[in-house]
């Protein structure tokens, strides 16, 4: 008896592998074509678009910048400190060389292992943006109500940097794309292609989460559990919602409030180079992506979201203070 698959539109040139039906969000990239040698390919090339793509992005985004103000000090030192947050242009190059990680997901998915890139979304396929849009109001009222709560007794002193209204445009404009491409590389295509290997879901679960809290650098423990706790959070909710969008949700109001509140508070450099937080700190944070996700996922419940992709035994049910993610 043969495996039933989903169907998509070829493009000209380059066929699409159907995608398998009645399977979980990592689980996309499996099927009958799915071989480790393929996956490992892809992971392989993602990394290599991380490591070389975003930071050639940056850099040609900051060359021109240093051109624009009449190249004041070298450029090494200008990059530098640019990279440090210490002059706006220097978020701008940041978030969108990460922002190129969405087109290099799509790109592997797409012609690494033939697949249609709409299931990077979800697994409906495409983009749930009614869902999208309300968990981000969830995710701007839960993660700032627990905020303020965990800042009770705690003197706030506002104290906005310069060109405070160019960073905050930058903030608003800029940390949507940086935080939905670490999304669609690390629970999107990182997920799916461990998913393609180890047939258990949460290893790609755990694995994803774990390489993005590595790949923040430098980072004490209680930061490190910080950040591969929201890691875990964000890969469960794909997990039982079958789609990126809570993540994406809870990791843009996460981003643009803590680099907000730092920018009216003086401190955008600070908040860039966090490497240390203290133990309750790290609690704050995960209470309210905990909390977030509890509403996010009985939210899908609500909106009655799929989590498998369609065919046979489709439709199967199954933080912003201490650091940016």
């Amino acid at each position: 008896m043969s495996v039933r698959t989903t169907r998509t539109a070829p493009a000209p040139g380059w066929p699409v592998t159907p995608t398998p039906d009645g399977v979980t969000y990592p689980r996309v990239l499996s099927g009958e074509s799915a071989t480790s040698v393929r996956s490992i390919t892809g992971i392989v090339l993602a990394l290599a678009g991380y490591g070389l793509v975003v930071p050639v992005v940056a850099q040609m985004i900051l060359a021109v910048a240093w051109a624009v103000r009449g190249r004041p000090e070298t450029f090494a030192s200008y990059y530098s400190a640019a990279m440090a947050y210490q002059y706006p242009e220097g978020m701008l190059g940041a978030h969108l060389g990460l922002a190129m990680l969405i087109p290099v997901s799509l790109l592997v998915v797409r012609y690494v292992h033939n697949r249609s890139t709409r299931f990077l979304h979800s697994v409906q396929p495409g983009v749930r943006w009614r869902y999208l849009l309300v968990a981000a109001v969830v995710a701007v009222v839960v993660l700032n109500a627990v905020l303020w709560i965990s800042r009770i007794g705690t003197a706030t002193t506002w104290a906005p940097q310069a060109h405070v209204g160019w960073w905050l445009l930058l903030i608003v404009v800029t940390s949507p794309w940086q935080a939905a491409a670490e999304e669609y590389f690390f629970r999107g295509y990182l997920m799916q292609a461990l998913g393609s290997i180890v047939p258990t879901p949460w290893f790609g679960v755990v694995t994803s989460a774990l390489v993005f809290a590595i790949f923040h650098g430098v980072q004490n423990p209680a930061l490190f559990v910080d950040r591969f706790g929201f890691g875990l959070l964000a890969g469960t909710l794909v997990l039982v919602t079958g789609g990126l969008e809570a993540g994406i949700a809870a990791h843009v109001v996460n981003n643009i409030f803590a680099f907000g509140y730092a920018a009216l508070m003086g401190g955008v450099a600070t908040a860039r180079g966090v490497t240390t937080i203290t133990w309750a700190g790290a609690g704050w944070d995960l209470l309210g992506f905990a909390l977030f996700g509890a509403v996010a996922w009985w939210l899908g419940r609500r909106f009655n979201l799929a989590t498998t992709t369609p065919g046979e035994g489709a439709g199967a049910g199954l933080g912003v203070r201490a650091g940016i993610h």
